[in-house]
């Protein structure tokens, strides 16, 4: 055994594509080298006594024909083993790191989101289960936090209804559907969530728990937005009256980016998603 040295986080450089993902984690070394400085960046944690003493958890060689598997170490305190993916996503499972970076990757930059099928084909994985265990994992992994700060700088808001199509029911019935309200920060981030009612009440919550003061909040001329609170700047865009876009005092008023979201959104149910 020899001592683990503890070492910086890996920095991750943007904008990278399918190809240099494949190219740089190519190696069940690589990718798990990879995770650990993300997981451990100040050196290995043990899970069960959680001593962070460099000095005593120690590395194990990985040896084939001692069926030491890669990735082991031993904690001199409490003198239990473990990896790193102990208390994550990729416990107790035989994929490689190599397939579950790429997964998070093809996660993240697929707009409209990518099906539990189309991720066996690309990974070559061994069943559809298989893609699916993977698929809920990453998407519990990319789920929101609890958000400690809010949207500020212009910020769009929307509401629209989710749901499958049924027979003999017009386009225009929100039956059976799912109310969701979205916030976009312009330029920046997006926040939506489940509505259980649209009411007006709900709707000014929304935007108070979620938007900071001051900040410039573009809606349509639903009645829900009427009356908010005025530590806000107000502007409606009146899609009754097929206004969908105007300039006010150097500002661009408009929801149009938010509703691109919920395109996105739905096209993603209805094209990858769907059951």
């Amino acid at each position: 055994m020899k001592t683990n040295l503890s070492q910086p986080p890996e920095e991750t450089p943007k904008d990278l594509t399918l190809d240099e993902i494949m190219s740089r984690f190519n190696t069940d070394e690589s990718a798990r080298a990879y995770w650990e400085s993300i997981h451990w960046p100040h050196g290995a944690v043990c899970p069960h006594c959680k001593n962070k003493n460099q000095k005593a958890i120690c590395k194990i060689e990985a040896n084939e024909k001692k069926k030491v598997r890669a990735g082991l170490h031993q904690c001199l305190k409490c003198r239990k083993q473990f990896t790193s993916t102990i208390g994550t996503i990729f416990e107790d499972s035989h994929i490689p790191l190599r397939k579950w970076i790429v997964a998070f990757y093809l996660n993240s930059s697929s707009k409209k989101g990518i099906s539990s099928l189309q991720l066996q084909r690309i990974l070559g994985l061994g069943s559809y289960r298989t893609a699916l265990f993977m698929q809920h994992r990453v998407r519990h992994a990319l789920r929101d936090p609890v958000f400690n700060d809010k949207l500020s700088g212009t910020v769009e808001v929307d509401e629209t209804y989710v749901g499958g199509k049924q027979q003999g029911v017009g386009r225009g019935s929100k039956d059976k559907k799912v109310p969701v309200v979205a916030l976009l920060e312009r330029g920046g981030r997006v926040r939506s969530q489940v509505m259980r009612h649209v009411t007006g009440n709900n709707l000014k919550q929304v935007v108070k728990e979620n938007v900071a003061i001051c900040s410039d909040v573009n809606t349509d001329d639903h009645f829900g937005y009427r009356g908010l609170d005025k530590k806000f700047f107000h502007y409606v865009v009146k899609h009754s009256a097929k206004e969908y876009v105007r300039r006010e005092k150097n500002r661009l008023v408009t929801t149009n980016g938010v509703e691109g979201f919920f395109s996105l959104l739905k096209r993603g149910v209805v094209g990858t998603l769907r059951v």
